[in-house]
């Protein structure tokens, strides 16, 4: 396990510069989707919903000692990539590490640019909750 949020993104980055084309990074992200655990059906409820997102996407969290443990799920394939992006860097880490570490990823990787407009919006309503839970957290 990497030890902090942010060398989880600089080795993600380094991944993704194997990759040639948007295509084959596309293709990462779903095949990272793809592997994420399973998630209770009993999960998808209304409260663990996140607002913001085109697709249907839940997110739950639980305290681990002074971890935060995340699982999420999504009925699009691109969109479980991208919760497996973000739990590859924001999970099972402190709520101050996870504050302390800026998502420069979706800049250095472009994913600003390579996303539709409501995939951002639905990535950035994942973020806050993360951070928001983050932050309930280090109360």
């Amino acid at each position: 396990m990497t030890t902090t949020a942010e060398q989880a993104q600089q080795e993600l980055l380094e991944e993704f510069e194997l990759f040639d084309n948007w295509m084959d990074r596309y293709q990462y992200i779903i095949d990272m989707g793809k592997a994420l655990p399973p998630f209770a059906e009993e999960n998808k409820r209304d409260e663990l919903k996140i607002q913001g997102c085109q697709s249907n996407v839940w997110m739950r969290h639980e305290r681990q000692g002074d971890l935060l443990h995340f699982a999420a799920v999504s009925d699009a394939a691109i969109v479980s990539g991208l919760i497996a992006v973000l739990l590859r860097i924001y999970n099972e880490r402190t709520p101050s590490d996870i504050l302390a570490t800026s998502p420069h990823f979706l800049k250095d990787l472009g994913l600003d640019k390579h996303l539709s407009p409501t995939r951002s919006n639905g990535l950035n309503a994942m973020l806050q909750r993360i951070y928001r839970v983050a932050e309930q957290e280090a109360a």
